[in-house]
C-alpha cells in the first residue's frame, strides 16, 4: 500500500472517529481534510488554499436555488397545501384497501413538488394522516412506515435541494437533473402504492377500508389541488420549456407560495408569523447545508492533493469486472454510509472519488446521479440515523423507533424494487432530459 493510500484510509479513520465524540459531520470532514493537508504541505500552504475556500466552493449562482427552494416549500407547508392534497387523495384512494395509506403517499409525492425537504414532507404529512390512520384501526407499524418511507419521495421528485447538489458537485446540467427525477418519481409512488395495496390484500386487519366517496364529491375535491397544480406548472413547467432557468423558476415558486399563504383563511399576525418562521428555517437549513459542502470541500481537496479519485479509478477500472457490475457494486457503497451520515454528507464524499469512475466507465452521469440519489434515500429510513424515522417517532408518542424502522422494511424492499427498475432500463431517467 502506497503513502497515498494509507494517509486516506487513516483520514477516514478519523472522521468517524470525531463523529464517535460528537462532532457534527462537516467539522469532522473539515479537520480531517485541514490535517491530512497538513501533513503533506506546511502551514503557509494551508493559509493559501483555505483564505478564499469557502467563498470559492459557495458564492455559485446556482446553489440560490437551494434556499429558494427550501422557502417555497416552507410557505406552501403554511399555506396549508398538504392538508388540502391529503383531502383530495382520502376522497378518491380512501376506500381502497389500504387506501388511507395509499393516500399518505399520494400526498407526499404532491406537497414534495413543492418542497425539496424529506424531512419537511415527512413532518408535515404525517402531521395529517398519522392520526387518521390511527382512528381508522390502522396498524400502527404500517402507518409511520409509509409516512416515513413517503417522505423519501423529497429527494428525488422536483424541486429536490439534492438532485440541484448534485448538479453542482458535478458540473451536470441542474434544469436537466430536476427533470430527469420526475419519471423515476412517478415511479417510485407507483411502486410504494402497489405495495401498500398488495399487503393490505394480504393482511387485511393491518388496513380496514374506509368508506366510499361518491363521484361528484371526489371531482369537486380537485380545486383544494390548484395550488400544486400552479406550483408545477410554474416550475417544473419553465424548467423543462427553457423559459426559465432553475434559479428563475425557483424565485417564481417561491413568489407563488408566499402569494398563496397571503391569501389563505389566517389572521394577519398568523401569516406574518409563518413567514417568519418559513424565512428561518430556510436560513438555518442553507446554513446547514453549506457548512456540509464548505466541510466536505477541504476533505475533497486533500483527496485530491494527494491522488486518491485517480488512484481509484484506475483501480476500478482494471478490475475483471463487467462496467456494469462495477457500477453496482459503487452504488452498494452508499448502504453502509446511509446508516451513519445524512444524504449531502453521502455525496459530497464519494462524488470527488467516484464520479470520475463513473465517467470513465462510460456511463450517463444523470442515470447515475439518480441511481445515487435513490440509494440516499434508503439511508433516511434505515437504523441507527433514518432521519425520516426519529421525525415520524417524534409526531406520534405511541408509536416507538423499533416500530417506525420495523414499518419502514416493507418500503426499503420496495425501494430496492424501483432501483433495480431504474438500473435496468436507464431511459426512465433520461427520456425525458433528452427531449429539452
Amino acid at each position: 500500500m502506497n503513502n497515498s493510500a494509507l494517509l486516506g484510509l487513516l483520514s477516514v479513520g478519523l472522521i468517524f472517529l470525531l463523529m464517535g465524540l460528537g462532532v457534527p459531520v462537516f467539522a469532522a470532514l473539515g479537520l480531517a481534510g485541514i490535517i491530512g493537508i497538513f501533513l503533506v504541505q506546511d502551514a503557509s500552504y494551508i493559509y493559501n488554499v483555505l483564505q478564499n475556500f469557502a467563498f470559492d466552493e459557495t458564492a455559485a449562482y446556482l446553489l440560490t436555488v437551494i434556499p429558494l427552494f427550501i422557502i417555497m416549500g416552507n410557505f406552501a407547508l403554511h399555506a396549508g397545501v398538504g392538508k388540502s392534497l391529503f383531502h383530495v387523495a382520502k376522497r378518491w384512494c380512501g376506500h381502497l384497501p389500504g387506501g388511507l395509506a395509499i393516500s399518505t403517499i399520494l400526498t407526499c409525492a404532491g406537497f414534495s413538488a413543492t418542497s425539496g425537504s424529506s424531512v419537511a414532507t415527512a413532518a408535515t404529512v404525517g402531521a395529517i394522516s398519522l392520526p387518521e390512520m390511527k382512528q381508522a384501526g390502522y396498524d400502527k407499524r404500517l402507518s409511520a412506515g409509509c409516512v416515513a418511507a413517503g417522505g423519501v419521495l423529497g429527494v428525488l421528485i422536483p424541486p429536490s435541494v439534492l438532485l440541484v447538489f448534485y448538479a453542482a458537485l458535478t458540473e451536470v446540467s441542474a434544469g436537466k437533473m430536476l427533470v430527469a427525477g420526475i419519471l423515476p418519481g412517478i415511479l417510485s409512488v407507483a411502486v410504494f402504492v402497489a405495495g401498500v395495496f398488495i399487503i393490505s390484500v394480504m393482511k387485511p386487519d393491518m388496513c380496514p377500508k374506509g368508506e366510499r366517496v361518491g363521484w361528484k364529491k371526489r371531482i369537486t375535491s380537485l380545486r383544494k389541488a390548484w395550488q400544486l397544480l400552479v406550483l408545477i406548472i410554474v416550475v417544473l413547467g419553465s424548467i423543462y420549456t427553457g423559459w426559465a432557468t432553475p434559479t428563475e423558476a425557483a424565485s417564481l415558486g417561491a413568489v407563488a407560495s408566499v402569494l398563496f399563504l397571503l391569501c389563505s383563511k389566517q389572521t394577519t399576525s398568523s401569516k406574518m408569523q409563518a413567514i417568519g418562521t418559513s424565512s428561518r428555517d430556510a436560513v438555518n437549513t442553507t446554513v446547514m447545508i453549506m457548512m456540509t459542502m464548505l466541510g466536505a470541500g477541504i476533505y475533497s481537496f486533500f483527496l485530491s492533493l494527494i491522488r486518491i479519485p485517480q488512484l481509484v479509478s484506475g483501480w476500478v477500472i482494471d478490475l475483471p469486472l463487467p462496467a456494469i457490475v462495477i457500477i453496482a457494486l459503487i452504488l452498494l457503497l452508499y448502504v453502509p454510509m446511509g446508516m451513519f451520515l445524512d444524504a449531502f454528507s453521502m455525496l459530497v464524499i464519494t462524488l470527488p472519488i467516484l464520479f470520475p469512475v463513473v465517467m470513465d466507465l462510460g456511463f450517463d452521469p444523470i442515470w447515475f446521479g439518480i441511481l445515487a440519489i435513490k440509494m440516499c434515500e434508503i439511508g433516511l429510513i434505515t437504523p441507527p440515523i433514518g432521519l425520516n424515522v426519529y421525525v415520524i417517532a417524534g409526531l406520534d408518542k405511541d408509536t416507538s423507533l423499533t416500530d417506525v424502522f420495523s414499518g419502514a422494511y416493507w418500503f426499503i424492499v420496495m425501494e430496492v424494487v424501483t432501483i433495480i427498475f431504474i438500473f435496468s432500463f436507464p431511459f426512465i431517467a433520461t427520456y425525458l432530459p433528452s427531449t429539452m
